[in-house]
């Protein structure tokens, strides 16, 4: 059974968290109101800054510190905390289903998902793998061509269930390397794909553009 819905969301810039003009944030802001009602009771998240040699998930029995690695930002960025309790259980749950979908037979001492360094189609087989865990405005003035131009692509093939096309976008999307030199913030796209199961529909639930290359596009998967 796969994952009923999963998010892709981008994050863009460190002063999302304290910028208010960004619609980005609003958007984050009315999450509960305008996109999902439900309170989650544990939340798995697909990182595009945990790179890792083989599949892994980590988790802890007590909560998290935050780690600030950015700099240069206002002095009230380095005040936010997040102490977000770990969940061992659900990491454990998350192993065991890799582990049974063929993933670290070979690592038995696997901490065990994260989006890892050997491809977008591994990305998608994980997504897969985890899958049965149970549980609009926009204006483009300003930004690059190219990235309007990639993003237009993406946002095309996701709405069309071109999926196969996504998971070789660095073959066929324009400018895709000019837009991901480094492909780590797509994979975590291809795991939430993978979990919502081959029967997926996407649907683009923010919109909005920084810095003039910087995509919040957002979206989410829903399996029948």
């Amino acid at each position: 059974m796969a994952v009923k819905d999963t998010f892709y969301l981008s994050h863009g810039s460190p002063t999302l968290s304290i910028d208010e003009s960004l619609p980005a944030r609003k958007f984050l802001q009315s999450w509960k109101e305008t996109v999902y009602s439900q309170k989650p009771t544990s939340i798995l998240i697909i990182s595009g800054h945990w790179d890792t040699a083989v599949p892994s998930v980590s988790s802890i029995s007590g909560r998290y510190s935050t780690i600030y690695d950015f700099y240069g930002f206002p002095r009230s960025m380095y005040q936010i905390k997040y102490p977000a309790p770990g969940s061992p259980h659900l990491a454990n749950r998350v192993k065991q289903l890799l582990t049974s979908s063929g993933f670290g037979r070979r690592h038995p001492s696997l901490p065990a998902v994260g989006p890892i360094g050997e491809g977008r189609h591994l990305s998608l087989q994980l997504g897969e793998g985890a899958g049965p865990i149970e549980g609009r405005g926009c204006s483009y003035s300003g930004v690059f061509p190219w990235a309007l131009e990639f993003d237009t692509w993406l946002k095309r093939a996701l709405l069309e269930g071109r999926y196969d096309d996504v998971n070789q976008w660095e073959k066929k999307a324009p400018h895709a390397k000019t837009a991901h030199p480094w492909p780590d913030h797509l994979y975590p796209l291809h795991i939430v794909m993978g979990a919502a199961g081959a029967d997926t529909k996407a649907k683009q639930i923010h919109d909005s553009w920084d810095l003039g290359a910087v995509s919040y596009a957002a979206y989410q998967f829903t399996s029948p």
